[in-house]
């Protein structure tokens, strides 16, 4: 699937951003210009299933592979750098073999999901299409108002049948075995898909792991300035 697609900036560099579930493009509204700014061109998707991009045909074709192979259809390979969040990243990490970014940055990374009753976790991911703008500042009280209202039609965007495949891949080991290119991980504080232990054995893998301070999950809405601090040597 061609996913829709959103440019800032002209730069002779190319960087890639790639978001996480119930997102879109839009969650880069400050990275995509900041990096801009510093002479990238920027391309930023929405995944299949999310935003302007087209819908499976059923909650079967929302997996890891089908979200790889839109990004090495719609992006170009080779870019500078590629920068994906939680589902984001566990997609540029099964992309990244091919798409060939001199470096990945993987944000939160969903690469092991907790086990548990799918159905009860799939009701969890659900029950985001009833969140007020209320219910989103309560989890998320660093963020934005811009981040609340983009929040709330995104999620109306979603199609939460995507939730049903993720759900299904709780539990199973898709920690990658090394790097691919030169990659760091930044992680949230505490994050609640990597654990120490894990970062840990990520770095023995040959990751290099980086930790904002005070973040939740959403690294770069939380802690904007953190999180672009977090990049330094990377972009």
């Amino acid at each position: 699937m061609h996913l829709h697609t959103t440019t800032w900036g002209s730069g002779d560099r190319v960087a890639l951003l790639i978001h996480g579930i119930m997102s879109d493009h839009r969650t880069w509204r400050r990275v995509g210009p900041a990096l801009a700014e510093q002479g990238y061109r920027v391309v930023a998707v929405d995944l299949r299933g999310h935003g302007a991009s087209g819908r499976a045909a059923g909650p079967e074709a929302y997996t890891p592979k089908d979200y790889a192979d839109d990004l090495v259809e719609t992006l170009p390979a080779g870019a500078e750098l590629a920068i994906g969040h939680s589902l984001g990243a566990l997609t540029l990490a099964a992309a990244v073999e091919r798409l060939a970014p001199l470096r990945a940055v993987y944000v939160d990374p969903a690469w092991h999901l907790p086990t548990g009753d799918a159905r009860t976790r799939a009701e969890l991911f659900l029950q985001a299409k009833r969140l007020t703008r209320e219910h989103i500042r309560v989890f998320n009280p660093r963020w934005a108002e811009e981040d609340l209202d983009i929040e709330i039609d995104t999620v109306g965007l979603w199609d939460e049948r995507t939730a049903h495949s993720l759900v299904a891949l709780a539990g199973r080991d898709m920690w990658p075995a090394k790097p691919v290119v030169p990659s760091l991980v930044t992680l949230a504080d505490p994050s609640m898909l990597v654990t120490a232990d894990d970062a840990r054995m990520l770095a023995e893998r040959g990751f290099e792991i980086r930790t904002v301070a005070g973040a939740g999950h959403t690294i770069h809405r939380d802690d904007f300035d953190g999180f672009m601090t977090a990049l330094k040597g990377w972009i």
